[in-house]
């Protein structure tokens, strides 16, 4: 590093005696800024901030996998438990609004970034073809109707987790049944922007 110019070093901690090395280099390390930022937190101490017009959006990181998996619908068969918690995980890395068809731990239908649920599960349904049958589906956030619900059973898709909190929760549960398909709720969602 002393053979390099630095106008700025962050780090979590510096060793002994390294700052006044550093500060030895006469051209630039009289100005060399030095930040200690300390460790990063292991678990919900620290925030994501990002800028948008005329502030900040602060967010806790998504960085937890589920609050608690709850079934609600149906039972969910080994096989469909597995390939629910691969959909899931991998919905956590795909932008909001995502709904994402897996099966025998592959993906093979992804719908993200829409404006509504609906167009996602449309997205995902036709990327899928015929592969959406007997997939399993994850959705990032609740489903704020059945509509989308019922796009992805029409397709074919066997088995459902997302979050649930939706003021509508009882009549997409209530899809989930009327169908005889398995629906599982994470008590928590997946957020990406």
């Amino acid at each position: 590093m002393k053979e390099n110019f630095f106008e700025g070093i962050v780090a979590p901690q510096f060793a002994r005696g390294v700052l006044e090395i550093l500060r030895e280099k006469t051209k630039w390390g009289k100005n060399l800024r030095v930040l200690e930022a300390g460790s990063l937190p292991t678990s919900g101490g620290w925030m994501q901030v990002r800028a948008i017009r005329d502030g900040a959006l602060v967010q806790s990181p998504d960085d937890a996998l589920t609050a608690e998996v709850k079934p609600v619908a149906g039972t969910v068969t080994e096989e469909q438990s597995r390939d629910l918690l691969f959909a899931w995980a991998v919905c956590k890395h795909v932008r909001s609004n995502a709904i994402v068809l897996a099966k025998d731990e592959k993906i093979v239908g992804v719908g993200a970034g829409q404006m509504s649920r609906v167009d996602s599960s449309h997205m995902a349904v036709r990327k899928a073809g015929d592969r959406a049958k007997g997939a399993v589906a994850a959705s990032d956030a609740f489903f704020p109707f059945p509509d989308a619900l019922e796009t992805l059973l029409d397709a074919g898709v066997n088995a459902v987790i997302q979050p649930g909190g939706s003021i509508r929760d009882a009549e997409v549960i209530a899809a989930a049944h009327k169908r005889g398909v398995p629906m599982l709720l994470t008590g928590m969602r997946h957020f990406k922007h």
